[in-house]
């Protein structure tokens, strides 16, 4: 056996260099594809086939426990043309998606630029402020609940301690949307978070040139820190802008999509027509609008990025 195994390393000696690397190379890629595979399966069964399948179903009159009747496009049409609640979503959650991510990125920021200050028990206040993302949206809701209520919640007890009149917050249909949209800043540890690793990444040489220029904190701010977070900031706006989009547990916990239909967000309406209305094939079609949009708007941001992203060096992206 020694003798095999000596005779064959020999032989693979004698080989020329490039086809030994060739075979390592062939070996470490059906490695590399055995061990891909089944993250590649579950991206195939659980993601592909899911889409495929929900693409076909939007092009047919299906229901559950009933056939299935292929109607090409009309379900799209009939969403824009006879169903008025498909825009009323659409608006309700563009309204929510314009007010709470611009507001969720200068809160985050600000958290951030606190919580990179040199100040004593600067754990704690970076555990208080992330403490919220660790709570369960549904017990974020129900507690959220509690805040607004007209009667004996914190937020109208507070405004009648100070002569202000109190509010009905998510139980007024012109105020439901607002309240929802400050709610939004409960959770916006995650990106404080990412803003604060964006912070401790700025160069520190960018602020000595500045103070050398005789420049303050303003200074440093408007021509360092901000163009430095913009990459950050652009990263947020593009995650916070698809979260919001797809906002569901407010509106099923809290409101029910009212009153009448001031909360109807669009993944709520889908879910409604899905499992309350059992319009499978409409459901389908609404997701595939959404999905659409969605990448239409991020599209939007990535093109806009070039005139307002920096990057170290290379200027605007």
């Amino acid at each position: 056996m020694n003798a095999v195994a000596d005779e064959l390393s020999v032989n693979a000696a004698q080989l020329p260099r490039k086809t030994r690397l060739s075979g390592i190379a062939r070996m470490e890629r059906k490695w590399g594809i055995l061990f891909a595979l089944p993250a590649m399966l579950g991206f195939i069964i659980f993601v592909v086939g899911p889409m495929i399948a929900s693409l076909i179903f939007s092009m047919t009159d299906w229901s559950i426990g009933s056939d299935m009747k292929f109607t090409g496009l009309e379900n799209y049409r009939a969403m824009a043309a006879d169903d008025p609640l498909f825009s009323k979503s659409l608006f309700v959650t563009l309204y929510y998606t314009i007010g709470s991510v611009p507001l969720g990125i200068m809160a985050a920021f600000l958290i951030a630029m606190l919580l990179n200050q040199k100040v004593k028990g600067l754990a704690i206040f970076r555990t208080v402020y992330y403490l919220p993302v660790l709570v369960p949206s549904i017990a974020n809701s129900m507690l959220w609940l509690w805040l607004f209520n007209p009667d004996f919640g914190l937020f109208n007890s507070m405004l009648r301690n100070v002569g202000l009149p109190g509010s009905q917050w998510i139980y007024s249909e012109t105020a439901a949307i607002p309240s929802l949209i400050l709610m939004s800043t409960w959770g916006v540890g995650n990106a404080a978070v990412i803003f604060l690793a964006g912070l401790q990444g700025v160069p520190g040489h960018l602020y000595e040139a500045v103070e050398v220029d005789g420049g303050g904190a303003l200074r440093k701010f408007w021509h360092v820190t901000l163009p430095s977070m913009t990459p950050t900031i652009f990263f947020n706006v593009v995650m916070g802008m698809i979260g919001t989009l797809q906002v569901f547990d407010q509106a099923y916990v809290m409101t029910n999509g009212g009153p009448n239909n001031a909360t109807l967000f669009y993944i709520f309406y889908l879910y409604r027509k899905a499992f309350s209305e059992a319009q499978m094939g409409y459901a389908a079609a609404l997701a595939w609008v959404l999905f659409l949009i969605i990448m239409a708007l991020t599209a939007l941001v990535f093109r806009s990025s070039r005139f307002w992203v920096y990057y170290e060096g290379e200027g605007k992206g």
